[in-house]
């Protein structure tokens, strides 16, 4: 027979009881309320985890919160993630999220599993939420990679892992849906080791597939597990099947083989042929881990309540504590010093001054909430701290710690603990520091740039104060929606990373400040760029009577390599007097003041560099708006002289449909300009992975139902800025000028009214 149990640890609910073969044991009202506040105890710091829980669209992300809220007994029921039960997922808390059945914004919180304080964040998968996820992982220790059995690795992983590569985040991979039709573990592991490129293996086997998923072999410690009981939180130990005891001694070694690449003790140990204790093995996978040379793959299904336990086992076994994972701060002797890269103290002590990072920004019913990630010594309620972009002093009125959209109060934070505080002006990424002479900050977070643009007003004049109050929230909460106006088609322009995040942000204007909004027709963000270096010497003279404008510029236009294509940059190389160091700004000014407005298109300039090499000045005539109009005279003979030339943004397309439907789909990508990268199957279904234009996709969703019957469906992702094709270069030049005459006309008319 084997051994029977019961878990959960800190619970508030009396279902979760310790249970062991002998007659049950029962907890008092009082021993449960305790047990309730064991979660806002302070821990050392061994005994914390900040975690996140990322994955592609679909793969079972919020429903794997969910679980793991229910099992660490901070939820008294679970709820479906659509909300079919009018209720929804805890971490799920807007009503458009229930609604829709998709995660829009991260939600924190934290909890306890067996004495560990564990704050996560669940994020969202689609690629236009993209910012969600960026910034979660900016401030947290590890991750779990939610992976779906059947999808495998999709779009969004790739981005997701990539981002977890760029803030060096440890994981561990949760292969969820075991349950499905179709479902292959071993082909997802497979994808993880190719195309994420992990040192991966399973820690785990699943007992069965599809819907015979009975229980787990846990390789690591040679035995099967079983979720039992209604809400599978009656977990039982058994001994591995028989049927399965050959391929788990299989894995096993090669779990071994893979831990030993990433860990040198125990890679020591296989080379002598000796066999690891479960004590060392266990410790060797944390250190691979940690050092993202090992990536432990757990398996189960999130919705038959399998493998939920074992996974937040894995959570305190194996992703590190905050002080385990070393972070920097920019430290600046002087205002106009370089920052020097710091490493920061993680002690859970008020010792060393207090620095924090504002990552996240939500307007609330109270008023600003601002989420901070606790890098550095200590904050209580009352502290006076300083913005160190700004210089301005705050005090901190109100301290909370964030359970999805609840606030529980608490009087101090320490070092690796994740909070969240009212009151406080500030933007995201804004650091927070203890003293105004502490010149410590942290490093930006990666904010990707928008690559779509539609028009966007509100339905009726009445509504224009509302519609104002709702740009400026949702423009300071997520940086990459941007909202301006647009002197020439006088139309608001809202950017976004696609439809659906300018569509939900339309939705959210009518839902929460009653402004129906008329959102117009898609248009893509192209940018300009120059071919070829352009030299200028351009004087910039004008007289009138008294004080005139006296500027001179001389220097080069030049191209930037293709990896940076996006950026603009000025160097100034003058040296002597000729032109003053007070007016190299203004020239700077001038030249980016020009790149907002290309010659070819009218779409923004980018992937040049202004090298600026001499001028000349006036004693008397020459000032700041002389050299900014220099410097814009330069950049407009630049335009005339220089090859310039339009970049679109190409994204990465994921379409899967039946294999009998991959003449069409494959047929319909080439019609699109698309360039096929690869292509995947699995039984009688097909993936097809391009390259394509974005203003090529415009309308393919209808075409793609329509062409695989409605079995067809795709993901979209940015991946780059590419030059665009010659005709569809003309042809985005003769709007332009069309567009140009036609409002040259207009101002024409009015001008003979007049």
């Amino acid at each position: 027979m084997g051994r029977f149990y019961r878990m959960g640890v800190a619970c508030s609910s009396s279902r979760f009881l310790l249970a062991i073969p002998q007659p049950q044991l029962r907890i008092s009202q009082a021993a449960q309320q305790s047990t309730k506040k064991v979660i806002t105890i302070h821990k050392e710091v061994e005994k914390i985890r900040n975690m996140g829980i990322s994955a592609h669209i679909d793969s079972g992300k919020t429903t794997v919160s969910e679980r793991i809220l229910f099992y660490t007994g901070r939820i008294e029921a679970m709820h479906e993630v659509k909300g079919k039960d009018q209720v929804g997922a805890k971490m799920d808390s807007m009503e458009l999220e229930r609604q829709r059945g998709i995660t829009i914004k991260s939600a924190a919180t934290y909890t306890d599993w067996k004495g560990t304080n564990i704050n996560f964040i669940d994020t969202p998968g689609h690629v236009d939420f993209t910012v969600e996820v960026e910034r979660s992982l900016r401030v947290l220790d590890g991750a779990i990679l939610v992976l779906c059995s059947v999808g495998g690795v999709q779009s969004q992983t790739l981005t997701v892992n990539r981002q977890m590569q760029r803030y060096n985040v440890p994981c561990l991979a949760f292969i969820n849906k075991c349950d499905r039709t179709g479902a292959n573990p071993a082909r997802v592991l497979g994808q993880v080791r190719d195309k994420l490129k992990h040192n991966a293996a399973f820690v785990q086997l699943p007992i069965g597939l599809e819907s015979k998923l009975a229980g787990l072999v846990d390789l690591v410690e040679e035995r099967a597990i079983y979720f039992e009981g209604e809400m599978g939180e009656e977990i039982r130990y058994d001994e591995i099947p028989a049927n399965m005891r050959a391929e788990a001694k299989d894995k096993r070694q090669e779990l071994l083989e893979h831990v030993s690449n990433g860990d040198e003790l125990i890679g020591n140990m296989f080379l002598e042929e000796k066999l690891p204790t479960l004590a060392e093995l266990k410790a060797g996978m944390r250190r691979a881990c940690m050092k993202r040379a090992f990536t432990p793959v757990f398996v189960g299904s999130a919705l038959k309540n399998k493998g939920v336990q074992t996974l937040l086992d894995g959570v305190v076994d194996y992703l590190p504590n905050p002080s385990e994972r070393q972070n920097y701060g920019l430290f600046q002797k002087t205002k106009d010093a370089e920052p020097i890269r710091t490493p920061l103290d993680s002690a859970r002590s008020d010792e060393k001054p207090f620095l924090g990072l504002a990552f996240k920004l939500e307007m609330g019913k109270t008023g600003q909430l601002t989420y901070f990630r606790i890098y550095q010594g200590c904050l209580r309620r009352g502290d006076t701290v300083w913005n160190s972009r700004t210089g301005k002093k705050v005090r901190i009125s109100r301290l909370v710690r964030m359970h999805s959209e609840e606030m529980e109060d608490v009087t101090e934070v320490f070092a690796g603990d994740i909070c969240a505080v009212l009151g406080v002006d500030c933007a995201s990424g804004d650091s927070f520091v203890a003293t105004q002479d502490y010149r410590m900050s942290m490093e930006s977070m990666h904010i990707a740039e928008p690559v779509i643009s539609m028009s966007m007003k509100a339905k009726d004049s009445k509504y224009s104060d509302q519609f104002s109050k709702a740009v400026n929230r949702f423009t300071k909460e997520d940086p990459t929606f941007r909202v301006y106006f647009d002197p020439e088609v006088k139309e608001t322009i809202c950017q976004g990373m696609g439809e659906l995040h300018l569509e939900i942000y339309a939705q959210r204007m009518e839902r929460e400040y009653n402004t129906p909004i008329i959102l117009g027709k898609p248009k893509v963000s192209f940018r300009e760029t120059l071919l070829m270096p352009v030299e200028f010497d351009y004087l910039h003279k004008r007289q009138s009577g008294g004080a005139g404008q006296y500027g001179k510029v001389i220097g080069v236009l030049e191209p930037l390599p293709p990896q940076k294509n996006l950026d603009v940059e000025f160097v100034d190389l003058t040296s002597g007097t000729n032109v003053p160091k007070p007016f190299v700004p203004a020239i700077e000014k001038g030249f980016r003041q020009s790149c907002e407005k290309g010659p070819l298109t009218g779409s923004k300039v980018s992937g040049i560099k202004m090298r600026l090499l001499d001028g000349q000045h006036h004693i008397v005539d020459s000032n700041e708006i002389s050299f900014i109009l220099a410097a814009m005279g330069a950049m407009n003979d630049c335009y005339q002289l220089g090859r310039w030339q339009v970049l679109e943004p190409i994204m990465t397309v994921e379409v899967t449909a039946p294999l009998e439907f991959q003449g069409q789909v494959t047929a319909q990508m080439q019609r699109r300009c698309g360039v096929v990268c690869g292509t995947d199957s699995l039984g009688d279904w097909f993936s097809l992975f391009v390259e394509v234009p974005l203003n090529d996709m415009f309308g393919y969703s209808s075409e793609l139902r329509s062409a695989t019957q409605g079995k067809g469906e795709f993901t979209m992702e940015y991946c780059r800025y590419s030059p665009c094709l010659p005709n569809t270069q003309d042809r985005l030049m003769k709007e332009y000028q069309d567009a140009l005459e036609a409002e040259n006309s207009d101002a024409g008319k009015k001008k003979k009214k007049n």
